[in-house]
């Protein structure tokens, strides 16, 4: 029989490890390197959107403070903390924060649909979910795989290439961009003076497809470690039910406040339910690696200041826009009537 409390009265293991170590190390590698490359890739499209918008401010951004390269200890510390806190969180919590992240795009895809603010905000919340996709679909794939530990080795690699490649893009045009568009005489600078818009486009495509597949490998997690036993739907029928109606309130919320108070309230919300939850039907190792989770959660928004900041002065530009647009129109309504009388 399925018992809820069972972790209370001492009848599960407690590991902080589900796997080799070494193995959980690879993963979160891959999921740290995942995050880099997504935060590196929205800096980008920020910065040429600035540039873009007014070259004096351009070149004042380039020799502003916010360089790259004079924080280079704190993208590290950043990188390999989240390593860290992706290695310790199992597969079983990997699971289910991705499966209440994919939830609520999807309620907010259906209640405002996923443009502007919505859209931003979400690729900034979904940074440490997207660590978790990547760790709960390699322990999915590398389920009884020989050489998995290999495998994993290779994936990590090529993660790393692509989040040293995505960061060296981001500190060459936050040095040489203003100056490399206008001398037109860097290729990197040139590509991106053409198609660096879509950038934010194509990021928003590979995330949905990478919470896609983690989204069908979380299920088979869930499955096998929550729902296989006898009797346990009748307690995940209303959970999930509850669950459902505080990510709608979630919502909600959000989008009645602004800035990064919008972030940490949801933030602790959505931790504070998980461990609620586990506190109901996990066990010891659940409860822990939900605990490590704020870390995790704390290690991605406190580094995305400026990008939040990015996404403020966008939307209030766009509503700027919006408003000169429908006060053109009203202008163009009101001179005919003039000239008819």
């Amino acid at each position: 029989m399925f018992l809820p409390f069972s972790w209370i009265l001492g009848t599960s293991e407690w590991t902080l490890f589900n796997s080799n170590p070494i193995d959980c190390f690879f993963q979160g590698l891959v999921g740290a390197c995942a995050i880099s490359v997504l935060c590196s890739l929205m800096r980008v499209y920020y910065f040429l959107q600035t540039c873009s918008e007014s070259e004096t401010e351009s070149k004042q951004r380039s020799s502003s403070p916010v360089n790259p390269l004079r924080g280079n200890w704190k993208t590290a510390l950043q990188f390999w903390s989240l390593t860290l806190v992706l290695s310790l969180v199992g597969s079983r919590v990997s699971s289910i924060i991705v499966l209440e992240f994919s939830l609520r795009a999807v309620s907010s895809w259906a209640s405002a649909g996923l443009d502007g603010r919505g859209l931003y905000l979400l690729l900034l919340q979904c940074q440490f979910s997207l660590g978790c996709c990547f760790t709960c679909a390699l322990v999915f794939l590398h389920q009884g795989a020989l050489h998995s530990s290999l495998n994993l080795f290779l994936a990590a690699s090529i993660s790393w290439a692509l989040a040293s490649v995505s960061h060296s893009l981001w500190s060459h045009v936050a040095r040489l961009y203003p100056l490399h568009s206008t001398e037109r005489y860097c290729g990197k600078c040139i590509t991106l003076l053409t198609s660096g818009h879509t950038i934010l486009t194509s990021l928003q495509r590979a995330v949905i497809l990478a919470f896609a597949f983690a989204t069908v490998a979380s299920f088979s997690t869930v499955y096998d470690h929550f729902l296989s036993q006898k009797d346990s739907l009748k307690l995940w029928t209303p959970l999930t039910l509850c669950y459902t109606m505080l990510v709608v309130y979630i919502q909600e919320d959000q989008n009645r406040q602004t800035g990064a108070e919008a972030l940490w309230h949801t933030a602790v919300l959505r931790l504070g339910a998980l461990l609620v939850l586990m506190l109901t039907v996990g066990d010891w190792s659940d409860v822990l690696h939900v605990l490590i989770s704020f870390l995790g959660e704390a290690a991605c928004l406190l580094p995305s200041q400026d990008l939040l900041q990015a996404v403020s002065r966008e939307e209030e530009e766009t509503s700027l826009r919006k408003q000169e647009q429908i006060s053109g129109h009203k202008k163009v309504k009101r001179k005919p009537s003039s000239d008819d009388s």
